[in-house]
């Protein structure tokens, strides 16, 4: 077992040290900004091992200062993690005869280290389940290590964070912006917008995001097994 996890560690680290410094930046980011808000230094820690999801992080925090909308919660949660049954979809065949790893890589699945298990060529004699496991656990621990320092650091310097808030919206349009350029087809970012923006003039800003979350998820499905879009 020890001879097969540290032929894997060996492996697999290589391949996740450019996430590291991803993760180790945004995720002190993140514990910047969680403490910002008035939280204890825990929550950044909590929440990065616990939630784990990334850009839905940031937004977790507007969530808990909002007065509690579980509906909302869940559309915004699965609109923004909605590639991940894709990913899925994808890695059934490699998640095969892995045993119990399954269930770690299945919750800690994120874009990097399905970019890296989907691709990986694993030398021969390597174990496939614990390389994939090590590469998940690795970007897992970088991303908590960030955010458990930024929260450290948040609530015992004297730093002047406002318009801290300002990384959310760069965030999500990086993000979009990135999107955009990597992709020829536009239609799924064209209706990202579009469509939000009709649910919102026609029901208002209190109540709109969970059916515009809906209609999107509706009209990607559709067109994802129609071949209408390539999402």
């Amino acid at each position: 077992m020890n001879n097969k996890y540290t032929q894997a560690f060996k492996a697999a680290f290589p391949l996740t040290l450019p996430i590291c410094a991803a993760f180790l930046f945004l995720g002190i980011s993140y514990g910047f900004y969680i403490c910002s808000k008035g939280f204890s230094p825990w929550y950044p820690f909590f929440t990065s091992a616990l939630v784990y999801a990334g850009s839905m992080e940031f937004l977790l925090v507007t969530m808990l200062l909002s007065p509690f909308n579980p509906l909302y919660c869940f559309f915004m949660a699965l609109m923004i993690n909605s590639r991940h049954l894709f990913y899925g979809l994808t890695m059934l065949e490699k998640y095969k005869g892995i045993g119990l790893k399954k269930f770690y890589l299945i919750f800690g699945m994120c874009d990097e280290s399905f970019a890296i298990n989907c691709s990986a060529d694993i030398p021969e004699g390597i174990d496939k389940g614990w390389f994939m496991t090590l590469v998940t656990m690795l970007n897992q621990i970088y991303w908590v290590a960030g955010a458990t320092i930024g929260g450290i650091l948040g609530s015992s310097l004297n730093i002047n964070t406002k318009g801290l808030d300002f990384a959310l919206v760069a965030l999500f349009t990086a993000i979009f912006v990135s999107q955009w350029q990597a992709t020829e087809n536009h239609t799924p970012a064209i209706l990202g917008i579009a469509l939000p923006l009709l649910c919102l003039v026609l029901i208002g800003p209190q109540s709109f995001i969970p059916p515009a979350m809906l209609l999107l998820l509706a009209v990607f499905v559709t067109a994802y097994y129609k071949g209408g879009i390539k999402l």
